[in-house]
This record gives C-alpha cells, structure tokens and sequence, in this order.
C-alpha cells in the first residue's frame, strides 16, 4: 500500500488530465458493451477530443456509430505509467466519456462530456471548460527520457536530493527513485520493504522548458548541499554497511 501523496505546488486536475492524455501510447475502449484496446491508434486534437483509428469492421466502430443518443456512449481509459521500474508504477489513470462521431478522415471522433482523473490522493471530476482549455505540461514529451537518464546515470544526485525530505519518511527507506518530474517540481518514490509513499520536491519557479529545468535541478541540488543529510538515511546505509 502507498502513502498519500502530497501534490503541494504540483499541477491541476486539468492540466494533469491533458497530461496523461498526451503521454498516453495506448488506451482501452467500452462502447455498447464492446470493449477494445488499441496501441498507438488515437490522436489528440486541441480542444481535448481523441481521434481514433478503428478498423471499420469491427464491433466498436458499429457499436460507436449506431449507439443512441442521451447518456455518452463510449468510455475511453487512459494509464500514465512511470518510466522508471517502481513498485505501482500506475501514477493516474483517465477516463473520458462521451460520444463517437465520423471524423472526415474516416476515424472516431470522441468529444468528452465528462473527464475523470485518479491520482494517488484520490479522484476528481475535471471541469469541461478547464480541460477544454488547458494544455499538458511543457516537459511532457521529455519527461521518459529525463527521468531514465537521472535515474541510470545519476544516481549520486538522487541520494543527494535525500538530503531535502523530511527524515520521518526516509524511516526504513529501501530505495529512492525519480518518479515524475513536470514544470512545478520533481517527485521522488520512497521505497521500503512492504509499502512506499512519494515526496515531491518543488521548484522555486516554473521550468518551461528543459534548459529550465536545468536550472531548477540545479538549485535543488545546491540546496540540498548545505542541507544535512538526514538521520533516518544515515542509520539505513549504516545498516547496510554492516
């Protein structure tokens, strides 16, 4: 079981779903009791909507098409996985409801009527307006391949980012990894022999794009520099050590 995780500084409901969405390489569909998987099929257009590529002779596409109008028809679920092997590595799950037009191009077409995001502190329903408007993070497309290369190859920075997070939820602590990064901040997962829970560590302004999150990694680590190193990590390596 995990930890509550604190999303202090973090982005909104939003801007997280359109996050998720755009990350998203797969996603699974229910229409009219037929329910479908698809890798790589879907697009994302930019009000929010989803265009899909369905084969025309399957069930969903007829099942889409022919589904009557009133309650939203289809249920589009979305997975945002971490790019780093952590225990629960789910970091949300999207579903978007509404209903399947015919785009010109000949795909699916669903215009959300109802956006739903599950986080780790819970479930919201994201306003239409808002999701309509808002955009997914700036570090978005880049955000596998940071977190890859400081978890690979920069592990020393990782430990020393340690030195910032509260030593009662170092406590037992077996291993610490970058679980998320985005412009507001970088998220940590702790982990510990039967559970874990997530720290986030935020930046002092926005980073926009990745030069400035450079810059932002930068000043945590200056920071966590003339920080002690927390008691809580001391015993655990010196357990280790042992």
């Amino acid at each position: 079981m995990g930890d509550t995780q604190d999303w202090a500084a973090g982005p909104g409901a939003a801007e997280r779903a359109r996050s998720v969405l755009a990350a998203a390489w797969s996603c699974a569909v229910t229409a009219e009791g037929a329910r479908e998987e698809y890798v790589g099929a879907h697009a994302v257009t930019e009000d929010g909507g989803v265009l899909l590529e369905v084969p025309e002779d399957s069930a969903l596409f007829a099942a889409a098409l022919c589904a009557p109008r009133g309650e939203p028809s289809a249920v589009l679920e979305f997975a945002d996985v971490a790019p780093v092997p952590v225990r629960q590595r789910i970091r949300a799950r999207l579903w978007l409801a509404g209903w399947f037009s015919r785009a010109a191009d000949g795909s699916l077409l669903l215009r959300p009527t109802r956006v739903v995001l599950r986080r780790p502190s819970g479930a919201v329903l994201v306003d239409l307006d808002e999701f309509t408007a808002a955009r997914p993070d700036p570090l978005t497309d880049a955000e596998a391949g940071l977190l890859t290369h400081l978890a690979d190859a920069h592990p020393d920075a990782v430990e020393r980012l340690t030195r910032l997070v509260r030593p009662g939820s170092l406590h037992a602590a077996t291993r610490v990894t970058p679980l998320a990064v985005d412009r507001h901040g970088l998220t940590l997962r702790i982990e510990r022999t039967r559970a874990h829970g997530d720290v986030r560590l935020p930046f002092h302004t926005p980073a926009d794009d990745v030069t400035q999150l450079t810059e932002r990694m930068h000043a945590l680590l200056a920071q966590a520099a003339t920080t002690t190193c927390p008691r809580a990590l001391q015993r655990h390596r010196a357990d280790d050590d042992s």
